[in-house]
């Protein structure tokens, strides 16, 4: 699909693509998503045009899900779950900063390929705590087992019709691959988003299948979510 796009493209006159792609991705990758992201990347290197490829760690901000439903579950639930230990680490960035970063990516002469991530690298567990701090909730965490995690994850899911978290996304997180090793291009710190947003974060559940599956008329239910990968986005 994205060799047909950029091709589309370069036949239309396009003479560089910007593509925002993820942190750490790999062809070699025992993860799909993963893997399927350093593929699309080859075919933006191959396409012949001039090209920025921009890799985002954990995007928060207006419309994000990850962070909106972690505090959407704090305000609800007495008892929190955290996957493992909590101890690895994150690196949230702001929608704006990877805004400004592939704008940059963009007007520069050269191909480009660079990270965009926040200036903070945390620990899952610290950014649950500055989540529920931020809402005002102080609920029991208990650590869990990943299998359970994802247990419990699917039992919300059905509540919400919704699938909160699958194997490969909890796998990516619990290896870090949500943090660059690049020098951080982002300035916003996820803390003061959140003491700005407090009020509204969370007040709202977002569906990921709502937003990536069945806005594009897709019939998905929670019995059978990603069953096949979402259509690629069209190159920015």
């Amino acid at each position: 699909n994205t060799r047909i796009l950029v091709g589309a493209a370069r036949d239309a006159g396009v003479r560089k693509v910007v593509h925002i792609s993820v942190s750490n991705p790999a062809e070699d990758s025992t993860l799909d998503y993963y893997a399927g992201k350093a593929r699309t990347e080859r075919a933006v290197r191959e396409s012949g045009l001039a090209y920025a490829i921009v890799r985002p760690t954990l995007i928060f901000g207006q419309g994000d899900i990850l962070i909106n439903n972690i505090a959407w579950l704090l305000r609800r639930l007495p008892v929190f779950g955290i996957p493992g230990r909590g101890d690895y680490r994150v690196q949230p960035v702001a929608g704006e900063d990877v805004a400004e970063i592939a704008t940059w990516a963009a007007e520069q002469t050269d191909n480009v390929t660079v990270d965009a991530a926040g200036p903070d690298i945390v620990y899952y567990s610290e950014m649950v705590e500055s989540i529920a701090i931020a809402v005002g909730r102080h609920p029991r965490f208990v650590y869990m087992s990943p299998r359970r995690s994802l247990r419990a994850a699917k039992l919300i899911g059905r509540f919400v019709n919704d699938v909160m978290l699958n194997e490969p996304e909890l796998e990516g997180l619990m290896r870090e691959l949500l943090v660059s090793t690049e020098r951080p291009c982002g300035t916003r710190r996820l803390d003061n988003w959140l003491l700005t947003n407090a009020d509204t974060v969370g007040m709202k559940y977002a569906s990921e299948l709502d937003r990536h599956w069945r806005a594009l008329g897709q019939n998905v239910t929670r019995t059978d979510p990603r069953s096949a990968p979402p259509p690629e986005p069209p190159p920015a």
